[in-house]
């Protein structure tokens, strides 16, 4: 009884791809998201209940874009030249000096000298999530391993932003969002800790590693990652016009609480987590083109759900459109890695999300703008750039499949 409790569990660890290093990483990026979720919703209406206007929200919405861009190929070769372990423990800092960074702001403006820092772990360690990934799993196994990651992304938003929502309905939205400024401190202080004791380097730091410029590394993308990150790149500029007005939309346009608001982001993060698995282990058996495509027409379909809500039981349901726009998420990640060079998926995975997210800079500032001329405005037009993305995908869609 005891060896099949021991083979039933060994089963479920390989099928998940539960390797001792993707759990640390899998608790790292769920301790940090749980702390993070518990006022990443709220920023922007945080960023105006400290005086900011609707265009400085944007603003604030393409700096971390532009951060979320420039941290990328850095991270990604600091990954590749000092490995996996010591650049996780260097964002997870950089990070949690930021949040202390917020927690002591008095005025909006210093939110943006915190978001320069806190966006080291989102996004300067993020090529190191792949290469992990990569280096303990054979492609075969490597979407569910990024669908459980994914998960663990989106499990502390279900918790996180209820229990936000709650922090600021009962001490105010001052008082709240400090309250949980704190708790992310002592929750990255914790990974810290665990990345240090627990985490053990697969790849020698510089055994394979050569130094190529960046032109290099973008030449040696295959055509159909190239294409993959053109349709991508319009997706996102489409969700980037939205993204930060979405919470504003349901809480001033529609008048529904910020608890309201943390229940129908909770309903969203709930749906992609409950599709996650199953659409990573169909990516691995039949290929992504089908699931990245739904995930491209579900972004763009998001933003005009909101728009045409009109109770808070069609705005159910927009969440519930809300939550299906990631599930392919895993194949496009698993498919990054698989067409990367083993010695430069750090460079390769950087090279590709910078070009991606800084094309979607602009947009939360044009969001903004449109916003106000007029709020429904911005959901039409981030709907209308969602679809040129998805078309573009669908034109190019042959080389995609894998």
């Amino acid at each position: 009884m005891d060896q099949q409790s021991s083979h039933s569990l060994s089963s479920i660890r390989t099928y998940l791809g539960l390797h001792r290093n993707i759990g640390i990483l899998a608790v790292s990026t769920f301790l940090l998201g749980l702390g993070e979720e518990l006022w990443q919703a709220y920023l922007p209406k945080y960023l105006l209940e400290l005086g900011a206007s609707s265009l400085v929200v944007g603003l604030f919405a393409s700096l971390r874009d532009l951060l979320d861009g420039l941290y990328q190929y850095p991270g990604g070769w600091i990954n590749d030249r000092f490995g996996r372990k010591k650049t996780l423990m260097l964002f997870t800092g950089v990070a949690m000096t930021g949040y202390a960074v917020f927690a002591f702001s008095l005025e909006w403006s210093f939110l943006f000298v915190g978001l320069v820092l806190v966006m080291g772990w989102k996004s300067g360690a993020f090529p190191a999530t792949f290469a992990v990934i990569g280096d303990a799993l054979p492609k075969g196994q490597r979407s569910v391993a990024f669908s459980v990651q994914s998960i663990l992304v989106r499990v502390p938003r279900v918790i996180g932003a209820p229990i936000g929502g709650l922090l600021i309905a009962g001490l105010g939205m001052l008082a709240g969002m400090h309250t949980a400024f704190v708790v992310t401190i002592g929750l990255a202080a914790l990974v810290l800790f665990m990345q240090h004791r627990f985490y053990e380097e697969q790849r020698s730091a510089v055994s394979g590693f050569s130094q190529k410029p960046l032109k290099h590394v973008f030449r040696s993308m295959p055509t159909a990652l190239k294409k993959l990150l053109v349709a991508e790149a319009f997706v996102r500029i489409g969700e980037g016009l939205s993204l930060a007005f979405i919470i504003l939309y349901v809480t001033e346009v529609l008048q529904f609480s910020a608890s309201a608001y943390g229940t129908l982001y909770a309903i969203q993060q709930s749906v992609a987590i409950g599709f996650y698995i199953p659409a990573g282990k169909l990516a691995d058996l039949t290929g992504r083109k089908p699931l990245v495509a739904l995930t491209f027409l579900f972004f763009a379909l998001f933003p005009l759900a909101v728009k045409f809500s009109g109770s808070f039981l069609t705005l159910v349901f927009a969440f519930l459109v809300g939550g299906l726009k990631e599930f392919g998420e895993p194949a496009r990640k698993s498919l990054i890695v698989d067409l990367s060079d083993p010695n430069q998926v750090g460079r390769t995975v950087g090279m590709y999300y910078m070009i991606r997210n800084l094309l979607v800079v602009p947009a939360g500032t044009i969001g903004g703008l449109l916003w106000q001329i007029s709020p429904e405005l911005t959901m039409y037009v981030s709907s209308a750039v969602g679809m040129i993305g998805l078309m573009v995908f669908l034109a190019t869609g042959k080389s995609h499949d894998h």
